[in-house]
């Protein structure tokens, strides 16, 4: 019968890369830890480590053993995580990113409420508008927008949004509002880093050719470009959930709507990886937010 102990030692001898050095860490003697080794490669009819007098390597079946008894350890400890919480005391971590913009309105506001609620828990959220890999990472939950298909995440929806073109009065004032999307060329555009051509904005001019935009601020902050397009500094294309209150109150104008998708542009998206054992905590966490963000 496997033991996961066994599976413990030798990814710890392999991770120390000696027996000497896994013993001190475990409190054994290395003899201790070279029996225990010896025994279950007698058990299994195989060798796992090739050793020598001056260092050792995983053969090719140790190297699949190891690499599935992590999968198999971390799957076991997440178990019996889980097993240790219930619904109404959560500890533990979790590991929570999402865009900065978006993260700072919505998603901040609604963790440290479920916070609060589980004062045992904690949160680390990180902002980052960077697609980063959730299971390389460790991260245990993600916010994004617009992703792509990826069989290692479980994605649910939390609704769509879109983007708008909008100028201020002041600027509209100094300068005559682009009719078509070839006409940005002559105005100043206020755009994320390399966001440089039409496409990137999401407008049609019959071809999608991709008129390029005209010169301006360049920033890698949203809520800067937002600022800097409420302030006169040019044109810019701001997501709804920045752009919906300065529009309303008259602070921003919309620009080139027969130009722009009567559809949303993309999703926003609540995300995990597929490949482990979700702790309660994890789902806890993820189910208010996807409750509260749907809102």
């Amino acid at each position: 019968m496997a033991d996961h102990s066994d599976m413990r030692l030798v990814i710890c001898v392999i991770d120390e890369g000696s027996f000497s050095a896994a013993a001190r860490k475990l409190g054994q003697t290395p003899a201790a830890v070279g029996k225990r080794v010896r025994a279950l490669e007698q058990r299994l009819g195989i060798d796992l480590i090739v050793r020598s007098t001056r260092k050792m390597a995983l053969t090719e079946a140790g190297q699949r053993y190891v690499e599935d008894a992590r999968e198999i350890v971390a799957q076991i400890d997440a178990l019996e995580e889980d097993l240790r919480d219930d619904a109404s005391t959560l500890r533990g971590t979790v590991r929570l990113t999402a865009p900065t913009a978006y993260g700072q309105r919505f998603v901040l506001p609604a963790v440290t409420d479920f916070m609060s609620r589980h004062p045992t828990l904690e949160v680390q959220l990180s902002f980052t508008d960077k697609v980063i890999d959730l299971v390389g990472d460790g991260v245990d939950l993600a916010i994004r927008t617009g992703v792509a298909a990826d069989s290692s995440l479980i994605g649910r929806r939390i609704g769509p949004y879109r983007r708008q073109i909008c100028a201020s009065p002041d600027y509209l004032g100094r300068h005559e509002a682009p009719m078509s999307p070839a006409e940005l060329t002559g105005h100043r555009c206020l755009k994320l880093p390399r966001e440089t051509v039409l496409s990137d904005w999401l407008l049609n001019d019959g071809v999608r050719q991709g008129t390029r935009l005209g010169a301006g601020l360049t920033c890698n902050s949203l809520d800067a470009l937002a600022f800097a397009c409420v302030n006169g500094q040019g044109i810019a294309s701001i997501p709804d959930f920045i752009a919906t209150q300065p529009l309303n109150e008259g602070q921003l104008v919309p620009l080139l709507a027969d130009h722009t998708k009567s559809e949303p542009d993309e999703d926003i998206m609540l995300l995990r990886p597929a490949n482990t054992v979700t702790p309660h905590r994890v789902h806890a966490l993820g189910d208010f937010l996807f409750s509260r963000l749907r809102q």
